[in-house]
């Protein structure tokens, strides 16, 4: 029997996407009181709501991570397949996060006859599926665009775009070549985006609709039909500006649906105190200053994943042509890859590691940042998988072959984690369509040209 089974159901009433509420009364008047989500309303494994209470599994997540410039692939790659993988210099940050990631390495960007973009065409590769030697010849939306379609209609933001070097325009996220998802730059801006004034706390016990929000969808609604009329009295080019448009519209209208509805308990759900801002002329180019700003957003984003304000999202840590540089010096990582002369003592560029290291406890920080907030019988990270990549493998060489990633997290038992997988020269597409099936999308076949594949990586997939 579970716990669930205990709870009389005369006390409690309640669906996985309305909330729970108690039952009592006052005065011979009903009322409900909203309750978290408890262990009691789960099933005996911890992962999913009891069928006594309208089952279906905990919310689960799917976000990028990206860092630029790549890793020096002979001290990044684990020599070991399978589970246990050793850890190579420069994933020796990992440590203690270990169990969560699996390690993709030797995956390719195919360029076909287009050429080497650099910091461009491997990063599309990666995330389109094919590579594009221009911006404005990008060809497909990005994989995290296509799962925000899927699965982020129920939450507040269809998805959540940051990036810690403090510009909004840090973004690798796209519908097409011309319509990119800008980024919150700083911790104190995205505290604001999510636990501002539209906030609803999901463990609040009252619950009363904001008037003002039921007018401002009234007004939106009234023009659904002249929408359409209008949609179809222009051409085409004007219809796809409009429906670009409407689109963002559509978004606003769930939004402000959503607003008009009490949000399902959260039981790790616990709002942040707001942060401070950067000081005036702090330099968030210095990378141990970029950390502190990347951290405290990680930190955020925990917070507004387990509060279920978004279920997608992309974080940057660096540009792809990374901006990264040392307190003191005015030469930056990204132009230190080119210039830097490989040390013949030790077989590598030393000051190109000093960056990869600090790349890779950047992403230490966000795994650990996942991984520490409860939720069911394990941690949000469980319930989520995280994309992390980059733009190149060698960035001396702009090479886009072998390009580094890694995935955390599980998807709620979907995805193995702790393993390395050496994709022996594959297409990295395989990487894409695997995370895409993993998040329950019916994706047959994924990628351009001759990246087009219907294998998934099946070492990772449970």
């Amino acid at each position: 029997m579970t716990a669930a089974k205990m709870i009389d159901d005369k006390l409690v009433q309640g669906t996985t996407r309305r909330g729970f509420l108690l039952r009592g009364a006052v005065g011979g008047a009903a009322v409900t009181l909203g309750l978290p989500i408890l262990d009691a309303f789960l099933d005996n494994n911890g992962t999913a709501f009891a069928a006594t209470l309208g089952g279906g599994n905990l919310p689960v997540r799917f976000g990028t991570w990206f860092w630029g410039c790549g890793m020096i692939p002979d001290r990044w790659v684990p020599k070991a397949a399978g589970a246990n993988y050793d850890l190579p210099p420069q994933l020796a940050p990992i440590k203690d996060v270990r169990q969560h990631i699996s390690v993709l390495s030797g995956f390719n960007v195919s360029l076909g006859s287009r050429g080497n973009l650099p910091h461009l065409s491997g990063n599309t590769g990666v995330r389109t599926g094919g590579a594009a030697d221009d911006w404005l010849a990008i060809r497909a939306p990005t994989l995290d665009v296509l799962i925000a379609d899927a699965i982020g209609g129920g939450s507040f933001f269809r998805s959540l775009d940051l990036s810690a070097d403090g510009n909004t325009r840090t973004s690798y996220s796209f519908r097409d070549s011309r319509t990119m998802n800008p980024t919150v730059p700083s911790a104190t801006e995205f505290y604001r985006k999510i636990f501002g004034g539209d906030f609803q706390d999901p463990n609040k016990a009252d619950f009363k609709p904001d008037p003002r929000v039921m007018v401002r969808r009234s007004v939106l609604s009234g023009v659904t039909d002249r929408r359409h009329a209008l949609l179809n009295s222009v051409g085409a080019s004007d219809r796809a500006r409009l429906d670009q448009y409407f689109t963002s519209v559509r978004e606003m209208e769930d939004k402000l649906a959503l607003q008009l509805q009490k949000p399902p308990p959260a039981e790790a759900c616990a709002i942040p105190a707001e942060p401070a801002a950067l000081k005036a002329g702090a330099d968030i180019t210095d990378v141990e200053q970029r950390k502190q700003n990347h951290k405290l957003m990680s930190q955020m984003l925990a917070m507004a994943l387990a509060c279920n304000q978004t279920r997608v999202f992309n974080m940057s840590f660096s540009t792809a042509a990374s901006d990264l540089r040392q307190a003191g010096n005015t030469t930056g990582y990204h132009q230190i890859t080119h210039e830097e002369m490989v040390d013949r003592s030790i077989g590598y560029q030393p000051t190109v590691d000093f960056y990869t290291l600090r790349n890779m406890e950047a992403w230490a920080d966000f795994v650990a940042a996942m991984a520490a907030v409860k939720e069911g019988d394990g941690s949000l990270l469980d319930n989520m998988l995280v994309f992390a990549h980059s733009d190149v493998s060698y960035a001396k060489n702009h090479d886009v072959q072998g390009i580094p990633v890694m995935l955390a997290g599980s998807a709620g038992g979907k995805v193995k984690t702790g393993i390395h997988v050496a994709g022996a020269g594959e297409p990295i597409s395989r990487v894409g369509l695997t995370v895409q099936r993993a998040m329950g999308l019916p994706t047959e076949s994924w990628g351009l040209d001759d990246m087009n594949t219907k294998r998934s990586v099946s070492e990772i997939l449970v």
